[in-house]
């Protein structure tokens, strides 16, 4: 027993000397190469990378954060595949008939893998012509949600009910940013035919200065709420329109509060929001 033993022991320290001190090495190296790259990747992205001028420093962070995790993820994946390969051939396998496999394989696979490829290219494009970054509120015909990851093959949104949904890149057919540069304040909102639209335009006017001017919400608009246009004659009421700018993602919190406001301000003001009437005419025999 010692005599095996004493074998084992004498072909385990050559190799650990030779081989184990080479396997080491490369876990070592991988290691640092996986580190030292995300380092210069976010450096060279955030140099290089044009700033817009349309976009505000959270905005143009958002964009270079979503590159460098792209970008990273796919050094990352290169450096682990090279060095799992080299550690292969140092345990004594064999790697070129591996990689003739999976060159027949990935030949065989292509024909099935085409809408990965697919998928590959289209999220190159949303990335590099930053049609959505993370942390964007986008719509994928009818898909909405938060923007909580981007990679090369698909993005994931969680929508308000907190559901998250993965939508490769390759389905995504039409993008519709909500919050890219900034967002609007666009409300329609219904006075009675009787109102004075003079005196509805001069309170409308007034409550979107004064919440612009509220030290709680004045960094969150950059264009006070203001009227628009008369927008349609309704059955029950005049419809007005009403727009303004936020910073993005503010519109829906600066919309709720204006409409609060409006309606504490109309029933000051005695300007009626009508209910939905209907007249009707009854004819009596004679």
């Amino acid at each position: 027993m010692s005599t095996f033993i004493q074998e084992i022991i004498g072909g385990a320290v050559p190799w650990l000397y030779h081989q184990g001190v080479k396997i080491i090495a490369i876990f070592i190296v991988a290691y640092f190469i996986r580190r030292f790259a995300g380092i210069l990747v976010e450096k060279a992205i955030r140099k290089i990378i044009v700033r817009n001028h349309f976009l505000s420093k959270e905005a143009e962070k958002q964009r270079e954060d979503t590159l460098i995790r792209i970008v990273s993820g796919a050094i990352s994946v290169a450096v682990l595949l090279t060095a799992g390969l080299m550690i292969l051939q140092e345990l004594g396998v064999a790697i070129g008939p591996l990689l003739a496999a999976a060159g027949i394989a990935g030949l065989a696979f292509g024909f099935g893998g085409q809408y990965l490829i697919r998928d590959i290219i289209s999220g190159l494009f949303i990335t590099l012509e930053n049609q959505y970054r993370v942390g964007d509120v986008v719509c994928f015909d009818g898909t909405c949600g938060l923007v909580e990851d981007i990679s090369l093959r698909m993005t994931s949104l969680r929508d308000l009910d907190g559901v998250v949904h993965h939508v490769p890149h390759g389905e995504i057919k039409k993008v519709s940013n909500l919050s890219k540069d900034y967002a609007r304040v666009n409300l329609n909102i219904g006075v009675a035919y009787n109102s004075d639209l003079e005196k509805v335009i001069s309170v409308v006017n007034r409550v979107g200065k004064e919440l612009a001017e509220d030290s709680s919400w004045e960094e969150h608009i950059t264009k006070p709420p203001q009227f628009l246009r008369v927008d349609n004659f309704a059955d029950s009421a005049i419809i007005i329109k009403i727009l303004g700018e936020t910073k993005p993602l503010k519109q829906w919190d600066v919309t709720g509060e204006l409409r609060k406001r409006l309606k504490i301000a109309f029933d000051k003001e005695g300007i009626e929001i009508p209910f939905p009437q209907r007249v009707i005419h009854s004819i009596r025999d004679a």
